[in-house]
């Protein structure tokens, strides 16, 4: 299971969802924000991933988990032959005659100013399109990984697959998924990253060339509203107060202290402290986990933060049922 959201598959995805009129509910303001911030050329963007189909495997190296920064470098350490053929291959996809556009040439022959325009490109890119909601990326993959994590400890490998979402099916020993076109990619021994993706909808993909390392990418859940709206809303700031409602919306994807902290832009001191208020309050329970104590909401804060529960919704506080 990958520790973190890949920066370079949800820029690349992220571009597939620019151009489609999918999810209208939860991309439709994200769309509309990030064309009006998008002044860059993406017409070589365009060239390179179209709105369907397969786009070269050298724009997502397995280093874009660690950054956008290391990915670009080793998108620009391709060797030529490689970006050759998948350029090749891309335009087969999409030609009876497969004849590479002028600026998809000049890439394939690998030389250093194409493949810095092409750099250049993604970052323009995935700074209007991406880097501004990153944090969003990052909590909704994180709680992927929480659901996954919980499968695995109550059913081991097989729960865990078996968790997965509908387009992904475990039938022991084969992980079926829905795809566009009928392949089967045989592991050999190798083993396979499960990469949760914000940006993926409908359909997981992975990569083309089957000797590379197996990835496969999936969609992360989303809930039924906005993707990037604030949770809990501002009534429950003025209920709880503005700090302690960002505190209850950082945990709701389960948490430790310094996680906590980060994502609410507190003190650890401080995020400690409002923890344990909230605990008092039935709202959240913290378990040990190693050296460090795990935050997850209950039911009632759970209940709480949607807004508008009812008692019979929230269930019991602490000391008892809710009562008016």
């Amino acid at each position: 299971m990958a520790v973190r959201p890949d920066v370079l598959w949800e820029t690349i995805l992220s571009f597939h969802r620019l151009r489609d009129r999918r999810g209208a509910q939860v991309f439709g303001e994200w769309r509309s924000e990030t064309r009006a911030r998008l002044n860059g050329e993406t017409r070589l963007l365009a060239a390179l991933v179209p709105p369907r189909g397969y786009f070269p495997d050298f724009l997502t190296p397995p280093e874009g988990r660690s950054g956008m920064d290391a990915g670009l470098e080793a998108l620009r350490a391709t060797p030529p032959g490689r970006l050759h053929t998948e350029l090749a291959l891309a335009a087969s996809d999409r030609a009876s005659v497969p004849v590479l556009p002028g600026r998809l040439a000049a890439l394939a022959e690998g030389g250093a100013e194409p493949l810095a325009r092409l750099i250049g490109a993604l970052r323009s890119y995935h700074r209007a399109a991406v880097e501004p909601y990153w944090p969003h990326v990052q909590a909704r993959i994180e709680a992927e990984r929480a659901v996954r994590g919980r499968a695995l400890l109550d059913g081991g490998a097989d729960e865990l697959l078996a968790s997965l979402p509908p387009v992904l099916r475990w039938r022991p020993p084969v992980l079926e998924a829905d795809y566009p076109v009928e392949r089967e990619l045989h592991l050999g021994g190798r083993g396979l990253l499960l990469q949760p993706s914000f940006f993926c909808r409908g359909k997981p993909v992975v990569y083309r060339d089957a000797a590379l390392p197996p990835v496969l990418v999936y969609p992360a859940a989303h809930s039924a509203g906005p993707a990037f709206g604030e949770a809990g809303g501002p009534s429950l700031g003025k209920l709880v107060g503005h700090t302690r409602s960002a505190v209850l919306q950082a945990i709701r994807f389960g948490c430790t202290t310094s996680e906590l902290a980060r994502r609410a832009g507190v003190s650890l001191a401080s995020a400690s402290q409002h923890a344990a208020v909230l605990r008092e309050a039935g709202l959240v329970v913290t378990l040990r986990h190693g050296n460090a104590v795990l935050h997850t909401l209950t039911p009632l804060g759970a209940a709480l933060l949607r807004g508008g529960a009812t008692a019979e919704a929230a269930g019991y506080a602490r000391n008892g049922p809710v009562t008016s």
